[in-house]
């Protein structure tokens, strides 16, 4: 197992500290893998690595992080859509799966210390998964981030640190840091071993529903969920568990879509845009790290990209409410993309949706 650069192909041992190629180009991470099998899912395990058959994980560190994450249920919302309620984790959030996984290969390989840029639900997650195993962290958030999601960052041990300006800002803030200092930096986008954990989302609608459903809306700002989810169907498809690459649809929110722009115009590369206040906080990334990665998804798949309009955002999240399901404003983003989908492309049936994270997150 190795990491090896998008950019330039150069390896690395996963040992490194280092967050990137020298060239500038973020690590993949290569090895062999199983292929998919039912009967390699360890039933005895009650979180996400009872798939760690299939997951780049190494050593056994991931036993003194787990916190149950994973197995979410997969419930009714209506007639034509379902939701994966992916806020039933340890931090409510689906950050948890990526964070497990990257603190787990932390943990195998001796980090003590590290620090992360997040609008918050990446940060929690990584903040709480680091006091699970003694692991020193501090989480760079940009201003206007939930109170609420800023405490619980605190509540953790860990340091949260107010940046002014965008998120796109904060990140180059906390990335000078990395430069500067040297300190691990266990960010959600750069850090491979994020997307293995973020790979289970898929495994977990096959081993729940036997099929995967034929249209999946993905909630797409830095790709952290979308980019897992389409690495698993792909080795699913590989494997011959399923037959056939299902309808992915991207979703943004209107105030801050940077590839559906980029579709739109038909740019080869990311468009440049100027991001403006969203409730959709949870992606409202103007300039994605591995923007080039997931427009070759995109493009690949014919992937469609749907905005949910700003002021669709509230009447959405109290639609789900009205169902039980009281979910984050970002997440509400989701189902006020579908029935932009909808009105473009009529009745869309067996559909799934991402309950990414938990309202109590977001009531600001």
């Amino acid at each position: 197992m190795q990491f090896i650069c998008t950019r330039c192909g150069a390896r690395a041992p996963v040992t490194t500290l280092r967050p990137a190629c020298e060239c500038g180009g973020l690590y993949a991470l290569q090895y062999e893998g199983a292929r998919w099998d039912p009967d390699k899912i360890d039933r005895n395990e009650w979180s996400l690595f009872r798939y760690r058959a299939f997951m780049g994980l190494e050593g056994d560190a991931w036993k003194s992080v787990t916190m149950g994450e994973g197995l979410t249920p997969v419930i009714r919302f209506d007639d034509n859509v379902s939701v994966k309620m992916d806020y039933f984790m340890p931090t409510l959030s689906f950050k948890d799966r990526g964070a497990a996984a990257l603190v787990a290969h932390m943990a195998q390989i001796g980090v003590r210390k590290c620090v992360q840029d997040s609008s918050g639900n990446a940060g929690i997650a990584v903040a709480a998964y680091c006091a699970r195993c003694g692991i020193e962290c501090e989480i760079y958030v940009p201003e206007g981030t939930s109170p609420n999601k800023i405490a619980m960052i605190e509540a953790y041990g860990a340091r949260a640190v107010g940046v002014p300006g965008s998120r796109d800002h904060c990140a180059d803030v906390c990335r000078k840091k990395v430069a500067q200092e040297g300190v691990y930096y266990a960010n959600h986008v750069f850090n491979p071993f994020f997307y293995e954990g973020t790979k289970t989302y898929v495994f977990e609608i096959l081993e729940q529903l036997g099929r995967i459903p034929e249209n999946l809306f993905v909630e797409l700002g830095n790709g952290t969920l979308f980019i897992g989810v389409v690495d698993a169907l792909e080795f699913l498809l590989a494997s011959g568990a399923i037959d056939h690459f299902p309808n992915v649809v991207a979703v943004q929110g209107e105030h801050c879509a940077p590839f559906a722009k980029t579709i739109e115009s038909g740019s080869e590369k990311l468009v440049h845009i100027t991001p403006e206040p969203t409730m959709a906080e949870g992606i409202a990334i103007g300039e994605p790290a591995r923007a080039d990665e997931i427009l070759a998804m995109i493009r690949k798949h014919g992937i469609e990209v749907v905005t949910a309009p700003e002021e669709a955002i509230l009447p959405a999240r109290a639609r789900l409410a009205r169902r039980g399901i009281y979910a984050e404003h970002t997440t509400a983003a989701a189902l006020a993309a579908y029935d932009r989908y909808c009105e473009k492309h009529g009745s869309t049936p067996d559909a799934l949706l991402s309950m990414c994270s938990a309202g109590i997150k977001s009531d600001h």
